[in-house]
C-alpha cells in the first residue's frame, strides 16, 4: 500500500521535472523552415487529438518543428517522473510481492533507456543547422518506436502483476499519461521529419559509403562471414582451455558504448552446454558471439511466468546492445509448455542480427521487443505467440516448427505488438519455411496453428515468398479477444506456396488483404528495416529485395 506522506527527499527531484515540463523549447535556426500555425491545426492529425489539444501550448504560433521539440521535452520530463515513482516504489521492497518487484525492476530498466534515447534524440536535434538526413529521420523514428514500446511493456507487465498488491493506481496514472505522450511525439515527429526521410535506396547508401570509408581492416573470422572488421576476440571455454568459462565473464570484459568503425569485439563460444542467463547491456554495443554450431554451443534457462517471472525478465538470452550479431548457437528455455510465457531470446537491440542460429521454446520463444533486426536461417521452435514484440523485423530464409501444446491450446506463430499507427514496426516473414515439429506432426489431437493473432490494436506481420506446409490452418489467421484489432491490423500474404498457403479460405476481416509486389516491397529487408545500411558489415549473407 502507498504511503499518504513523502519525506522531502522526493520532492526536490518532483519539483525539477514540474519546472521542465513546463518549459518553452528551445528554437534552433532550423526550427524555423516552415510556417507558423497554431496547435489546433496540427493536433488534426494525430491519434488523440484531445490529448494533443490539452497538451501542446494554445496561446503560441509555432511552426511544426517547435511543436514536435516541445513534445519532445514532455516525453522526457514524463519519463523522469516515472523513473522517479519506479525509484520510489523500489525503496519499499520489503512490502511488495516478489511478482511485483520484478514488474517495477523492469519499468526502471525501460524508464531509463527511454530517458537515453530521448536525449539522444533532442541533442542530435540541438546539434543540427539543417534538416536531417534520410538515415538521421530514420534512426530517430526507430527510437521513438521503441519509447512507446518500452512504456508499453511497462504497462503490460504491472497490469499482470496488479492483482498481487494495491498501490498502483498513481504508478498507472503516469505510464497512461506517458504512453500518450509518447505516442503524440511520435505524431508530431512524423509530421515535421518524415517527409525528409530518402527513399530507402538514398539512404542506405549514404550509409554504405561511411561504413566503407572507416573500414579499413577486414578479416574472415569465419567461413560464411566475409569482410568483417574485428577489433579484438577472445574464446569462451567451460574446459577452461580459453580466455573466459563464462558467456558472461567475456560480456563483461568487452569494451563499453564502441563505435563500429573501430570494429567488433568477437566472443568465440566452444562448443558445450552453458547454463546460464545472458545479458548484453545498452553499453556494451557491436559485439558479435560466435558458437560451434546449432545443437554444439547451447545456452539454456528456464525462468517463466508460471514460476513468478515477468515474461519480460524470463528470458534466457538479453540482447540490448546495439549491433549486435550471434551466430551459430542455440538459445533454449527449458521451462516446458506448462509453465506458460518463459522466453529464450529476447532482443531490443538496434540493427541486431542473429544467423543459423536456434530459438527453443514454448509459448513465448522469440521476443523481438524493439527497434530493428535481421534473423538469417535461423530455427524457431514454439507453440502460442512463439514469434512475437514489437520491433521492425525481417527474418528471412528461417524454419519455423510449430509444436505439439498444452492439450486444449492452439499454437500461433506470431503476436505482433505495434499500438500506434506512426510506428515503424511489425514482423516480415520472407522465403521462410513453415512445417509442423515432429511431436506435433506425429499427434493426433487435432492442433490448430494459426500464422499469427493480433496482440495490440494496429498488429502488422506479412508473410512473403515463404513454404507453408498443411500445419496451417485454412482460415490462416485467429482472433485475439471478439472483434479487438480486427479493423486497424495488417496482416497480408504474398506468392506464398505450400498446401498451407491457399488464401481461398482465410479469413475476412477488415484488417487482412493479399498484397501485390509493389506493396510487398515495402517490407523487404532493403526497405523495411534498411538493412543495406548496416548488414553489409555484419557479414551476413542477406536478400535485399523480393525473391
Amino acid at each position: 500500500m502507498a504511503s499518504k506522506h513523502f519525506s522531502f527527499i522526493y520532492i526536490i527531484p518532483f519539483l525539477v521535472i514540474v519546472i521542465l515540463l513546463f518549459s518553452s523549447p528551445s528554437h534552433s535556426a532550423y526550427y524555423t523552415s516552415s510556417a507558423p500555425f497554431r496547435a489546433s491545426a496540427i493536433c488534426n492529425s494525430t491519434v488523440d487529438h484531445y490529448f494533443c489539444r490539452s497538451t501542446l501550448p494554445q496561446n503560441v504560433s509555432w511552426n511544426q518543428y517547435d511543436y514536435s521539440h516541445y513534445s519532445f521535452q514532455q516525453s522526457l520530463s514524463t519519463t523522469r517522473v516515472l523513473s522517479f515513482w519506479m525509484t520510489k516504489y523500489l525503496r519499499r521492497q520489503w512490502k511488495l510481492p516478489i511478482s511485483a518487484i520484478r514488474a517495477l525492476d523492469d519499468c526502471k530498466k525501460l524508464a531509463d533507456l527511454n530517458t537515453d534515447f530521448l536525449s539522444k534524440t533532442m541533442a542530435t536535434l540541438d546539434s543540427l543547422k539543417s534538416s536531417l538526413s534520410g538515415l538521421q529521420a530514420e534512426d530517430l523514428q526507430a527510437l521513438f518506436s521503441a519509447i512507446l514500446t518500452n512504456q508499453q511493456t511497462c504497462l503490460d507487465g504491472l497490469q499482470f502483476t496488479s492483482s498481487a498488491w494495491n498501490a498502483t493506481s498513481d504508478i498507472h496514472s503516469h505510464l497512461s499519461n506517458g504512453k500518450k505522450m509518447h505516442s503524440l511525439s511520435l505524431a508530431l515527429f512524423t509530421n515535421a521529419w518524415f517527409k525528409q526521410i530518402k527513399s530507402g535506396r538514398q539512404a542506405n547508401e549514404e550509409w554504405r559509403n561511411k561504413w566503407e570509408g572507416l573500414a579499413r581492416r577486414r578479416r574472415i573470422i569465419h567461413a560464411n562471414l566475409k569482410g568483417v572488421v574485428v577489433n579484438n576476440s577472445v574464446v569462451v571455454n567451460p574446459n577452461g582451455s580459453g580466455d573466459f568459462t563464462t558467456i558472461t565473464d567475456a560480456i563483461n570484459a568487452a569494451p563499453n558504448n564502441t563505435d563500429i568503425s573501430n570494429g567488433y569485439f568477437v566472443i568465440f563460444i566452444a562448443a558445450g552446454v552453458y547454463e546460464e542467463y545472458v545479458n548484453v547491456a545498452k553499453n556494451k554495443m557491436n559485439l558479435m558471439m560466435i558458437g560451434d554450431g546449432i545443437n554444439k554451443t547451447v545456452i539454456t534457462g528456464n525462468r517463466s511466468v508460471g514460476d513468478g517471472w515477468t515474461t519480460f525478465n524470463s528470458a534466457t538470452f538479453i540482447v540490448v546492445g546495439q549491433g549486435f550479431v550471434g551466430v551459430d548457437m542455440t538459445i533454449q528455455n527449458a521451462a516446458g509448455a506448462i509453465k506458460g510465457q518463459a522466453v529464450a531470446l529476447r532482443s531490443g537491440a538496434d540493427m541486431s542480427t542473429f544467423y543459423r542460429c536456434s530459438f527453443e521454446g514454448y509459448q513465448d520463444t522469440l521476443y523481438t521487443h524493439s527497434l530493428r533486426q535481421f534473423y538469417r536461417e535461423c530455427d524457431i521452435y514454439g507453440t502460442v505467440d512463439f514469434i512475437f514484440g514489437n520491433a521492425a523485423v525481417v527474418l528471412q530464409n528461417c524454419n519455423i516448427y510449430p509444436r505439439l501444446p498444452i492439450h486444449g491450446q492452439s499454437n500461433e506463430i506470431t503476436a505482433q505488438g505495434r499500438t500506434d499507427p506512426n510506428q515503424n514496426t511489425g514482423i516480415s516473414i520472407h522465403n521462410c519455411n513453415i512445417r509442423a515439429s515432429k511431436e506435433l506432426g506425429g499427434s493426433t489431437d487435432g492442433t490448430m496453428t494459426y500464422l499469427g493473432r493480433p496482440w495490440k490494436e494496429y498488429s502488422r506481420t506479412v508473410y512473403m515468398q515463404s513454404f507453408m506446409d498443411s500445419v496451417i490452418a485454412p482460415i490462416g489467421w485467429d482472433k485475439w479477444s471478439g472483434d479487438f484489432a480486427l479493423s486497424t491490423l495488417y496482416y497480408t500474404e504474398f506468392n506464398n506456396t505450400g498446401p498451407g498457403s491457399d488464401t481461398s479460405n482465410r479469413v475476412t476481416w477488415p484488417g487482412y488483404q493479399v498484397i501485390n509486389t509493389t506493396d510487398a516491397a515495402s517490407f523487404t529487408v532493403s526497405n523495411f528495416i534498411a538493412g543495406d545500411a548496416w548488414l553489409p558489415q555484419t557479414g551476413v549473407p542477406y536478400t535485399a529485395g523480393l525473391i
